[in-house]
């Protein structure tokens, strides 16, 4: 009997746009009003109203994509840009020699391997915790891949080392200025206060993502030739399979540490000058030319190498702006007012740390429909920080459900353009990767539930 296949990423977000659609005839339209302070909207907390209804159709489902890429132009372009960058650095095979090494220093020794892939989320965790990485981690899905195949591992560790790493951290965040900064100046706390707990949520995250990598990795070892979905691994790494050995050139060694000192740049440029998107397309763009000219490629070769790499990106591209077009339905319909409206009606009638819980499970569930850490900070914190006056909860304990809910279900949610557009980078199978990832995720809501009785119970949170 032929095995059914589970849709693909593009199937799963049109499902959820015509699902989007079916909601907004379904729940009441309602609104609340904003107010502009320094250029950003805020939620005004008691404003939301009843509005006519506008329930989307056939138009929406069919216009809603082309808005969706609109509102993702910037994303899109560094993916065509990253992809094509790291299209000419994989034509100077600088990446591929660096690899070999790296195998030749490690491949008798599975606590090497383990140790690099510890250390290596680590550092993806504090660039998650502290400026935000989100996007950007797009980046090096194409390098940490590579060397989890090339360590003889699946594509699924390749993928965790950096994405879910990142998204751990994202998720713990320390000094993170889209959640925790702009959640705490709508708070009206100081900025990046109450860190001191944030950290031990944080070190607790990262453990817990790190021992189940390495247990993951773990399983590969015991049964070398099978991922954890008992599919055949189709990528054994280069010292597997025989592959004849790539000299590491001057020029090659030269790309390398350009690439590194890359990498040490944009962490540093997006912790203290705030950069985005533009910048660090820029560090890419220059990194592939320089390259090009340190390994003497042919400029033909390189912008052939060049087109080639943003061909590649076509899919993660193309799932990123449906994904934004999720939010477009939801946004034109009116229906995130009304369920942020009753749903905080409800946490307010619980005890305290039901009310807590509750809280942190309902950023949780709007994560689904507004998959922006920033966006769901400006829509909810303006009701949740004065419903915590209301409950008698801190309102630094009402910025910390914010926190766990939107970090937590970013990584596996299919509304969320960066991880989907992960995944078509890694060409995993989002069934493959739920199926492998929910678990973990249940074991962080458990942790996080546990992490948030003791502010309410234990110390007043401040």
């Amino acid at each position: 009997m032929k095995k059914r296949s589970f849709p693909d990423a593009i199937s799963i977000i049109l499902f959820f746009m015509l699902m989007f659609i079916a909601l907004t005839w379904i729940i009441p339209a309602g609104e609340f009003n904003f107010e502009t302070i320094d250029g950003r909207k805020y939620l005004i907390p008691g404003s939301y109203h009843k509005v006519p209804p506008t329930p989307q159709g056939i138009g929406a489902f069919l216009t809603a994509p082309a808005k969706g890429f609109v509102q993702a132009a910037m994303v899109i372009g560094f993916c065509f840009l990253v992809g094509g960058a790291f299209g000419v650095l994989n034509k100077t095979m600088a990446i591929d020699a660096g690899l070999q090494y790296l195998i030749r220093k490690t491949e008798n020794s599975s606590r090497s391997k383990k140790a690099v892939i510890a250390l290596l989320m680590l550092v993806f965790s504090v660039c998650g915790a502290t400026f935000g990485m989100s996007e950007s981690v797009l980046v090096f899905i194409m390098l940490t891949i590579p060397l989890a195949l090339a360590m003889g591992y699946d594509t699924i560790t390749g993928l965790s080392i950096s994405f879910l790493a990142a998204g751990v951290g994202f998720a713990g965040a320390l000094t993170n200025p889209f959640t925790i900064g702009i959640a705490q100046g709508i708070a009206g706390l100081p900025l990046f206060s109450g860190w001191e707990y944030r950290l031990i949520i944080w070190l607790v995250f990262t453990l817990a993502a790190i021992v189940w990598v390495l247990w993951h990795v773990h399983r590969l070892e015991s049964n070398p030739l099978r991922n954890s979905s008992g599919e055949q691994r189709q990528n054994p790494s280069p010292i597997e399979s025989g592959t004849s050995s790539i000299e590491l050139t001057l020029g090659r060694k030269v790309v390398l540490w350009l690439l590194l000192l890359s990498l040490v740049f944009i962490i540093i440029g997006s912790n203290r000058w705030r950069w985005y998107i533009n910048e660090i397309s820029a560090v890419f763009v220059g990194l592939a030319i320089v390259s090009a000219l340190a390994t003497r490629l042919k400029s033909k070769d390189a912008i052939a190498a060049f087109v080639e790499g943003a061909k590649s990106m076509v899919m993660a591209a193309l799932v990123i702006g449906l994904a934004k077009g999720l939010l477009v339905i939801a946004e034109d319909g009116k229906i995130i007012g009304t369920m942020l409206h009753h749903l905080s009606q409800l946490a307010s009638r619980f005890h305290t740390v039901a009310a807590v819980e509750t809280m942190f499970l309902f950023q949780g569930f709007l994560n689904f429909f507004v998959p922006s850490g920033s966006g769901q900070a400006a829509l909810t914190m303006p009701i949740m920080a004065p419903l915590s006056d209301l409950l008698g909860i801190s309102r630094q304990t009402a910025v910390l459900c914010f926190q766990l809910g939107d970090g937590i279900f970013n990584m596996i949610i299919p509304t969320s353009g960066v991880t989907m557009g992960a995944l078509s980078i890694a060409n995993i199978p989002y069934d493959k990767w739920a199926k492998w990832l929910l678990p973990f995720i249940l074991v962080l809501v458990a942790l996080s539930m546990l992490l948030l009785i003791p502010p309410v119970l234990l110390f007043q949170y401040q």
